[in-house]
């Protein structure tokens, strides 16, 4: 890129022309008020508020997963990458609860003459609202939500054209999403080479199988490698995705992107570590916060038994509410019923962020997003953060 100068008195003195130019567009402009905002327009448009979604199909893709595909009422899908997410607001039980959830299908698929987007919900025990949407949504439900939110997806300005993939359980979502776009989509052709180390229990287990087995057969620039964990006759890789998997399968500067459970980030991070991967190459996902917070890295053990008291303030209303100190604060508010805005539910995107008035939590120290003044000045992300004592707190009203 080349840029031309004119020189420091020119350039500078352009700065009046257009001053100029503005004075006499006002001058001569209507003093009937016009209210379109094209940008604003375009802004909505690739970012909408709210959505009201259909729900177009729902299929089996696997033994304890489901796969929900949405259509928009409107007919507009936003633009959005693999590994970007949906967020859905959802009314269970008299509380308002926000849950985000992994865009499954690829961006090409949002783009044709009947756009949609799906995603794909794993149930291998009782979780919340992953049983909600087993027991409830049906074929032709309208949901509330919105897309696209995350910044973790393939970015040809700093990822390396060679992507080895780790995924463990539901994790592959984001892996299926960029596979079947490179596969048959935009990326179809730019040289980029996919390989997936995909960790499962057992063959039943495999979240998608038979789409990734179809990509696979179809783009030689996908390669699914599937290991299992508790399947002695499987022919392929055992176990867990260690060090000699990653090594046996990885090729010099490639990218690794992961995208699984937190007991399996810790031991990927680890091994990524040892071998001398550097920070630019090792790119994951938003880190669900473990069920259990003692897992947590820094989490003073012995306090998770702990009930504490919680002053909610939005505006001039205050209300006192109960809260465990094994569950985020913003698990207590919306089991108090308090609308919180949480999207990435692991402190990262900063939708929540609240004031803490006074009181001591302990923050997860995974994905901990606040900017550093936030943290000098006692800001806090209900999503990721745990009570350690009685809390007054100031939130968004809503």
């Amino acid at each position: 890129m080349s840029i031309k100068v004119k020189g420091f008195l020119k350039d500078v003195g352009g700065a009046s022309r257009v001053t100029e130019l503005r004075r006499e567009s006002i001058a001569n402009a209507s003093s009937v008020p016009d209210p379109k905002d094209p940008i604003r327009e375009v802004a909505d448009l690739l970012h909408p508020e709210s959505m009201k979604l259909r729900v177009a199909e729902i299929r089996d893709t696997s033994k304890y997963a489901k796969t929900f595909r949405f259509e928009s009422v409107d007919g507009h899908i936003p633009v959005f990458q693999s590994g970007q997410y949906a967020n859905f607001r959802l009314e269970i039980g008299g509380s308002t609860l926000t849950r985000p959830y992994s865009i499954s299908s690829a961006p090409y698929e949002a783009r044709g003459e009947k756009p949609f987007f799906e995603i794909t919900i794993r149930r291998n025990r009782p979780y919340f609202v992953p049983d909600w949407f087993f027991a409830n949504v049906k074929v032709g439900d309208v949901l509330e939500g919105a897309l696209p939110f995350g910044t973790w997806y393939w970015e040809p300005l700093r990822d390396s054209k060679e992507i080895v993939a780790l995924a463990g359980g539901v994790g592959i979502t984001p892996f299926h999403s960029l596979a079947k776009e490179i596969a048959y989509g935009k990326l179809k052709g730019k040289g980029l080479k996919l390989t997936v180390l995909y960790g499962s229990v057992k063959q039943d287990d495999i979240v998608l199988k038979d789409e990734l087995d179809a990509i696979e057969r179809d783009c030689p620039d996908v390669r699914i490698v599937h290991v299992l964990s508790d399947e002695p006759d499987w022919p392929g890789e055992k176990g867990f995705v260690t060090r000699e998997i990653i090594e046996k399968y990885s090729t010099p500067d490639c990218t690794y992107m992961f995208c699984g459970p937190f007991p399996m980030y810790t031991l990927v991070k680890k091994t990524l570590g040892e071998m001398g991967v550097p920070d630019r190459r090792f790119r994951h996902d938003a880190i669900n916060n473990p069920a259990d917070v003692t897992l947590l890295p820094g989490y003073p053990k012995g306090r998770e038994t702990e009930t504490h008291k919680i002053t909610v303030c939005r505006g001039i209303a205050k209300d006192v509410i109960d809260a465990s100190a094994k569950e985020p604060v913003a698990v207590a508010l919306e089991r108090a019923g308090i609308k919180i805005d949480t999207h990435c539910r692991n402190g990262e995107c900063g939708f929540c962020r609240s004031q803490l008035i006074s009181g001591d939590v302990f923050v997860s120290p995974i994905g901990d997003g606040r900017r550093l003044m936030d943290r000098e000045m006692g800001w806090f992300h209900p999503c990721s953060a745990w009570p350690l004592s009685d809390l007054t707190i100031r939130i968004p009203i809503l």
